[in-house]
């Protein structure tokens, strides 16, 4: 559907999206994606380990640009999504999971490249003051602003933003007839509120998820489940190996257990036979030639 009228670029919101090095393909190929669906987006180089987070205000600031997502990847396995309202916040700390990239998904929908896309949110984002303030963060960052010189005057695709199991699913489907139906589109991800900061990129906590759980401790939990597990089937099979060796318990002497024994019928004796005579050596026949040489 088309946006009508023509009016002026009024809301100069810039969404820079960097990241972290030691970030996987699947996260660059999911940066990529973002950027293709923002028109208002802006990319930049990616960041040392080493370096501050509050450096990013200053990069924003260079770019001219007030929101930011930042990837951080952490022992190349874990990875966490920074949104900031650059400089004076809020922020909030997120764990994604379940990544899937456009590419990857091969879905049949489709929308037009740097059209402006509707904003869907579960009906808990309304209900908790911690959802209020992040349905709030995600409106200015990923709505793209109307007359932007990037963007194009139509609507046809939605992203959702659902709360299921305490977590945030994200998807992005196409609006393919006026009735409302749709079609996937991708990418799409999963994330896991951890904090939200009063300020950019820190300050002071306004709240923490007390659900969460981090992939270390996820992981050490499995690791000790399976530590457990083995033990056990250890002792096991110590107990069984104790259970054999142990000798059987005698029985007292019966009487009648020998009634229905009978000796066995006496063998006959063995017949040896004489080993025969060998039979004499006969020496080889020569031919007529080897005679002939020898005689020689």
């Amino acid at each position: 559907m088309a946006a009508s009228g023509a009016g002026r670029w009024s809301n100069k919101e810039r969404v820079l999206i960097l990241s972290s090095r030691g970030i996987s393909y699947r996260t660059r190929h999911l940066m990529q994606d973002l950027r293709t669906l923002m028109p208002h987006a802006r990319p930049d180089t990616k960041m040392d380990r080493k370096d501050k987070l509050f450096i990013i205000n200053e990069i924003c600031e260079m770019k001219n640009c007030n929101k930011c997502l930042y990837f951080e990847a952490k022992k190349k396995q874990d990875l966490y999504l920074w949104i900031a309202n650059v400089p004076h916040g809020p922020s909030a700390k997120f764990l994604v999971q379940n990544v899937h990239t456009l590419a990857e998904l091969k879905m049949t929908g489709n929308c037009l490249r740097g059209s402006r896309p509707l904003l869907s949110f579960h009906p808990v984002f309304d209900q908790e003051p911690q959802y209020q303030l992040l349905k709030e963060l995600f409106i200015q960052t990923f709505s793209t602003p109307r007359y932007h010189p990037k963007s194009q005057p139509f609507v046809d695709h939605v992203f959702t933003f659902t709360i299921t199991d305490g977590r945030i699913w994200f998807r992005n489907y196409q609006i393919i007839e006026e009735d409302g139906s749709l079609v996937e589109i991708g990418p799409r991800f999963v994330l896991q509120l951890i904090k939200i900061f009063q300020g950019s990129f820190g300050g002071q906590t306004l709240y923490e998820n007390p659900a969460y759980r981090s992939p270390n401790l996820h992981r050490r939990l499995l690791r000790t489940v399976a530590a457990a597990r083995f033990t056990e089937r250890r002792n096991v099979k110590e107990v069984r190996r104790l259970q054999r060796g142990r000798e059987l318990q005698a029985l007292p002497h019966d009487p009648t257990h020998a009634v229905f024994d009978t000796p066995a019928p006496p063998r006959p004796a063995p017949t040896t036979t004489p080993t025969p005579n060998p039979s004499p050596h006969y020496k080889k026949k020569l031919h007529k030639r080897q005679r002939l040489r020898m005689k020689q």
